[in-house]
């Protein structure tokens, strides 16, 4: 049997050769490469996608999220709320900015941050809600902006795997003050390599960011602020131009796949996602939830069929954040999924027969699991 990866990143290739390739001579042939047409007719291209008026590229999803936070002046002394359960580069970013990361658990039917739990973790240091679309699942905005608004904060989406995705009809970038988007080659519009983009209708943090992403200059060698060097460089624009297209399509494969994963394996030892019916995820990742991990992981090695933990050890419990002084046992939800979690092979270049295939393997474990 050939081997399923997790994710094919040489299909996408395969599938654009020569749009992709005509995409790499225009940028060449121009001799310029940061900072110019590409990466300008991406970002106007990829504001009217999100349906907001200013898309600012840069150098990674990360910078995105900082460059957001010293955008809106938040820094020492401030606090910034953040899930509990995320990839680290959430709290990373406001690390980065000098504030400080405040962990808020999740909902455990969608893993994304309860809206419910938000005030009992808001100071008179508080500055913003960094809510993540996890796993490409739009989080509660309209609950989130809520409280933010009764308390005067500002609201931050982590939309690093929610390319596209729809929350009430309204796609990811454009419900909070402003969206930090990752275009790492694994994610539904990824690049040929590191890139991101802030997305937002703030025309004073849209200005702010053209700024702080270039030296903090906006005339060359006239510097109005310390800015930081975070640019989306021309040929990844140029790339990610032309996989835009095709956004909307890929993203339609991968809720085929869901939609196959999601009847195939109703019946079984497996915790399935939760989609709410306000939204459209774009199943960036395919989560599960078992009592015993290691024996499905175990029948997925035998068949060669790729898997993967999002995320293995929650932030609080990395030693990066040892400083913080959390308790271990501080955010137990947090730490149950950590332990429980598998994310199944996903990607619009998966095959049906493929996703059957993986399916089977999870059916065929049932025997020796027990539902959580």
């Amino acid at each position: 049997m050939t081997a399923i990866p997790f994710l094919d990143l040489k299909a996408p290739h395969a599938e654009l050769r020569d749009a992709l390739d005509g995409a790499y001579r225009r940028v060449m042939d121009s001799g310029w490469y940061l900072l110019g047409r590409e990466v300008e007719t991406f970002e106007q291209e990829f504001a009217t996608y999100c349906g907001v008026r200013h898309c600012i590229g840069v150098g990674n999803g990360l910078d995105a999220l900082h460059l957001i936070l010293r955008a809106m002046d938040i820094g020492a002394g401030d606090e910034v709320i953040v899930p509990s359960n995320t990839y680290i580069a959430t709290w990373l970013a406001v690390s980065y900015a000098g504030a400080c990361p405040v962990p808020v658990e999740p909902d455990e039917t969608t893993f994304n941050i309860d809206p419910g739990r938000l005030e009992a973790a808001i100071t008179s240091r508080t500055k913003a809600i960094l809510a993540v679309h996890l796993y490409g699942q739009p989080a509660d905005m309209d609950s989130i902006n809520t409280v933010a608004q009764k308390h005067g904060l500002q609201v931050i989406e982590d939309a690093a795997q929610a390319h596209g995705a729809r929350y009430k009809g309204q796609r990811t970038g454009s419900l909070g003050d402003a969206a930090g988007f990752s275009f790492y080659p694994g994610k539904n519009l990824g690049a040929i390599g590191d890139g991101g983009a802030v997305t937002t209708n703030d025309d004073g943090i849209a200005d702010r960011l053209r700024v702080l992403r270039n030296y903090g200059s906006k005339v060359k060698y006239c510097n109005e602020v310390k800015g930081y060097n975070s640019r989306l460089d021309e040929l990844q624009a140029a790339f990610l131009r032309v996989k835009l297209t095709c956004l909307d399509k890929w993203n339609s494969r991968r809720t085929a796949i869901a939609a196959l994963y999601l009847e195939a394996l109703a019946d079984t030892g497996l915790s399935l996602p939760h989609v709410p019916d306000w939204i459209d995820p774009v199943w960036h990742l395919f989560v599960v939830r078992v009592e015993d991990r290691k024996q499905l992981t175990d029948n997925f090695d035998k068949q060669e069929i790729g898997w993967l933990i999002h995320y293995p050890l929650p932030p609080h419990l990395q030693d990066a954040y040892r400083d913080l002084g959390i308790p271990a046992n501080a955010f137990p939800i947090a730490r149950q999924l950590a332990q429980d979690n598998i994310s199944l092979p996903m990607g619009p270049h998966l095959t049906h027969a493929q996703a059957t295939i993986v399916a089977k393997v999870c059916r065929d474990t049932f025997p020796v699991l027990r539902g959580l």
